[in-house]
């Protein structure tokens, strides 16, 4: 799974690279999460998750409480939750998830997004069946056995824990994020590198440097829309 954090890493250095981007996202989604249950995170499991993700992006407070905020007030925005599926160079599989008050308007987009660089579209479950929902966490601090005694005393399963890079990594069930997120803070642990739902291809697939060069282009575009919120591939990603 080594080189599959390699691409988490990669895909927060980019959007921590473009904070004003990620903030909005952010607030969109908080704003979702708040509105479709309690504008409470420790009573809304959902919204919990996101902030922590915020968190671990360093979305300001303000940006937060403004979404949630907004939620409280009653607004009647509204946004669908949307799954893309499709292929980028050489066979390559993209999952893209948008929250869009304009479903047309996003389709287009994310069509045209693949279409321009190399890619194309593909019906639902054509890529999502190769992808499996992972719960990760990234701490520094520990060791890799510290952190699996920790678990283990908890009570706590998870599918794999790595250490790279100074970094340990917690790989868990999705259902598990919050037991493994609260026997961390039951062991003084509240910091993380990365604390957040993703979609963890099952096996990875090397590009050479140009289709490499046409695939970052076509994720890139995906990325800038406004209405995508997340995208996950399959592709190792070489420096």
């Amino acid at each position: 799974m080594g080189r599959k954090w390699n691409n988490i890493k990669e895909k927060k250095a980019s959007k921590d690279a473009n904070t004003s981007r990620i903030y909005a996202k952010f607030g969109r989604e908080i704003y979702v999460a708040a509105k479709q249950g309690e504008p409470d995170p420790e009573l809304n499991q959902a919204l919990k998750i996101v902030v922590e993700r915020a968190k671990t992006y360093s979305v300001p407070r303000a940006i937060i409480d403004r979404a949630i905020e907004k939620a409280k007030g009653g607004s009647d925005e509204n946004f669908d939750e949307l799954r893309y599926e499709g292929f980028g160079p050489n066979g390559s599989m993209v999952i893209v998830d948008a929250l869009t008050n304009n479903v047309n308007r996003t389709a287009s987009e994310v069509r045209a997004a693949f279409g321009k660089n190399g890619g194309n579209m593909g019906v639902s479950g054509s890529v999502s069946y190769m992808f499996d929902a992972t719960a990760v966490f990234g701490l520094e601090g520990k060791t890799a056995d510290e952190v699996l005694e920790l678990l283990m005393e908890a009570d706590v399963e998870v599918r794999d824990i790595l250490e790279e890079d100074d970094t340990v990594i917690i790989y868990a069930e999705p259902d598990q994020f919050h037991v493994v997120q609260e026997a961390f803070q039951e062991a003084g642990i509240t910091e993380f590198t990365v604390a957040e739902l993703t979609m963890l291809a099952q096996s990875e697939i090397a590009l050479s440097e140009e289709a490499q060069a046409q695939f970052e282009k076509m994720i890139d575009a995906l990325d800038d829309l406004e209405d995508v919120q997340q995208v996950y591939h399959n592709v190792e990603l070489s420096e």
